[in-house]
């Protein structure tokens, strides 16, 4: 972290490349980047964990498609934190985008 704070929700975003074609092009959806059909997607944690500034919070997300839609995709986003105001959190969540 870069000060005291909340996290609440991690933010989504992804760049892609589209290499292969007569002139190449990049799409990024960043929140800093020019604006595209793409967005970027939100999961909010289940629990809020407090930060303090040079915190770290380490963890995994896996994408995979739904089983039963292949238009969906399962997110787990599972995550390790020990803080000096919350002390030692472990947690995983599970979202589903459609």
């Amino acid at each position: 972290a870069l000060r005291n704070d909340y996290l609440t929700a991690l933010v989504l975003y992804f760049d892609v490349g589209f290499t292969q074609i007569h002139k190449p092009l990049w799409i990024s959806t960043g929140p800093r980047a020019p604006y595209t059909h793409w967005r970027q997607t939100v999961f909010y944690l289940h629990n809020q964990l407090t930060v303090s500034a040079d915190e770290t919070v380490e963890g995994t997300i896996e994408c995979e498609p739904n089983a039963e839609n292949h238009r969906d995709l399962d997110f787990t986003i599972s995550y390790d934190f020990n803080g000096k105001v919350d002390g030692k959190c472990t947690d995983s969540h599970k979202y589903r985008m459609r």
